[in-house]
């Protein structure tokens, strides 16, 4: 039996131990162990003192960032403590980005977001590669926002293609402009949130700020921008390498793309995958892949990619496996008519 102690000063601990101390009862059953708050000072007793120790203080590192402590928050950090030092994680909440409106702070919360922003800040070029809500575009709309107030870029471009899901755009009503805000609103929430709409008013009538399909962007040389290009996945290749090659001088390009919700007719390759393949080697340009375990939405979001991965292998293997059968077959019939000639 382990013993060890931890100090901490006591609203930090409040935090920590969650309403009714149910995150502390979570973790004791996480590691078992029992851990005891004895006026600002946390006693452990048990067989896995070791890691349960290094997870609460990167928990009361956290806490002391402000940040509410949950159980989407124990579980991530634990997971990651199985290969990643303690003064890794903490980094995570020391990178600040910028605050929205309402004056929360905007920064990583995973190591595969750290990763992601860093690789921003160091390139022109990055590609963002992920499950839903791992926060690709929100970051990038977070950088592209605070490279903007840093007079580090004299404009935000922010487009999607207008991939139809399941209407034409032609039967839709409104002129062009309202047939196409459907699919750009995701773009105008973040902005919304993150610089306040009567800002984002006034930066878009000086043409500051640029939301458009990507069709606009044809024919352009993009200089002194932060541009970002959400919902790659569902450009042509011949759209990924217009987009690309539009890019100038002092400006910065952020592509992100979820690879298993591809909308494009059946047959046609992505941009994003091809994109990736090609440029995978190029300096200044860096392809950042987001996981499950980068999820920040409801723990459910996690469980919901997590089931439909697991679905997706197991219905490639079954598809391979009938290929399989089906070259065994051709092959014995083949063989069968050649001796029956």
């Amino acid at each position: 039996m382990e013993k060890q102690k931890i100090e901490a000063e006591n609203n930090i601990v409040l935090n920590v131990f969650g309403s009714f101390d149910e995150n502390i009862k979570y973790i004791e059953k996480l590691y078992g162990v029992k851990i005891v708050n004895r006026s600002g000072e946390i006693v452990l007793t048990g067989e896995k003192v070791g890691l349960a120790s290094k997870l609460l203080e990167v928990l009361i590192h956290e806490a002391k960032k402000e940040n509410n402590i949950d159980r989407q928050m124990i579980d991530y950090f634990s997971e990651e403590l199985k290969e990643t030092e303690p003064e890794k994680i903490e980094k995570i909440s020391s990178d600040f980005i910028c605050m929205t409106v309402a004056g929360r702070a905007i920064r990583p919360k995973t190591i595969g977001q750290l990763n992601y922003v860093d690789a921003i800040r160091k390139n022109t070029i990055v590609f963002g590669i992920g499950p839903a809500g791992t926060g690709k575009t929100y970051l990038a709309m977070a950088m592209a926002i605070t490279a903007f107030k840093n007079h580090e870029v004299s404009r935000i471009i922010l487009t999607r293609p207008a991939i139809e899901a399941g209407e034409n755009l032609g039967f839709l009503p409104g002129d062009l402009q309202q047939k196409v805000d459907p699919y750009l609103r995701p773009l105008y929430d973040a902005l919304y949130e993150i610089m306040g709409a009567e800002t984002f008013a006034k930066n878009m009538e000086k043409g500051a700020i640029e939301v458009a399909p990507l069709a606009y962007m044809r024919g352009r040389t993009l200089d002194n921008s932060f541009i970002v290009l959400d919902e790659a996945q569902n450009t042509t290749p011949e759209q990924m390498k217009m987009f690309l090659t539009r890019i100038g001088f002092g400006s910065k390009a952020v592509i992100t793309g979820d690879t298993t919700q591809i909308d494009l007719p059946r047959g046609k390759k992505s941009g994003l995958l091809e994109a990736a393949g090609i440029l995978n080697d190029i300096e200044g340009i860096s392809i950042m892949e987001l996981t499950n375990k980068d999820v920040v939405r409801h723990p459910l979001v996690q469980k919901i990619i997590k089931a439909y991965e697991k679905y997706e292998e197991k219905r490639a293997k079954a598809e391979r496996k009938d290929k399989e059968e089906q070259s065994r077959k051709n092959r014995g019939g083949g063989s069968y008519r050649r001796y029956r000639r």
